[in-house]
């Protein structure tokens, strides 16, 4: 069996970061590929960003390893799900969903605690369309950017622990890594809080492996149908036309 953990955006470090930490969720005859975009952006804060990382990762999609069985989508909050799921056959877990689905087996409420403000929004529209907002009391920034996390561990540590007790006073009983580069910091700060810690991409990871092993993928009635049969064009220097023909 071999999953694709797709980072939404370039940079390097972080797609390897979520990659490892799918590989211990997953079991010993699984095979966890890393997958970066060839173009995007080095870090997805905000609209403008999580539109053209939501490109990047859909052209990434098309051409997909014909031996993938399933894909994580390793972005929080980020644009693009709803596309990977029309553009492809295999099962495809966006993190944020992921998350929020265990949080909701061992809690009523939970919280989610991401990096920057701006990307409160898009989490609780990504939550809301896949209809798990309802429960979620919190969603808590650090003040922190993507590309800062990795700078000071202990630094983040602590950040992540104060938005946390945050989201918890506001009734939080479960607590969401709102960002794929957070992968792994649930071991650092479990101790530190009451409740349980959630990493999105050991889950997604988990949840990939048993859709694929209990032979489960996207229904492709209606609502995620194949896109229609038109030409379509990626900007770039071949400027090479793409058409449905070409989708698993």
């Amino acid at each position: 069996m071999r999953i694709a953990v797709v980072n939404c955006n370039t940079t390097e470090s972080m797609t390897e970061t979520a990659a490892a930490r799918a590989r211990l969720a997953v079991g010993p005859d699984t095979t966890v590929v890393a997958i970066t975009p060839s173009w995007g952006v080095e870090s997805a804060e905000g609209w403008y960003d999580s539109f053209i990382s939501a490109a990047a990762v859909l052209h990434t999609l098309e051409s997909l390893p014909a031996d993938i069985d399933g894909v994580v989508m390793a972005g929080f909050g980020e644009h693009g799900r709803e596309g990977a799921r029309e553009l492809l056959d295999i099962p495809v877990v966006d993190i944020t969903e992921a998350s929020a689905h265990l949080a909701m087996l061992l809690g009523r409420r939970y919280g989610v605690v991401t990096t920057v403000r701006r990307a409160v929004g898009q989490i609780e529209d990504s939550l809301t369309t896949a209809g798990l907002l309802g429960h979620c009391v919190a969603v808590e920034d650090t003040g922190l950017g993507v590309l800062e996390i990795d700078a000071d561990p202990i630094a983040t540590a602590d950040a992540f622990v104060a938005a946390g007790e945050h989201a918890i006073a506001r009734g939080a009983e479960v607590i969401c890594l709102g960002c794929a580069g957070m992968a792994g910091l649930e071991e650092h700060v479990r101790d530190r809080l009451p409740v349980p810690v959630i990493d999105g991409v050991a889950t997604a990871a988990a949840l990939v492996e048993a859709l694929i092993r209990q032979r489960l993928t996207t229904s492709k009635l209606d609502s995620y149908a194949r896109p229609l049969p038109k030409s379509r064009r990626w900007p770039g220097a071949d400027d090479r036309a793409l058409t449905t023909e070409r989708v698993r």
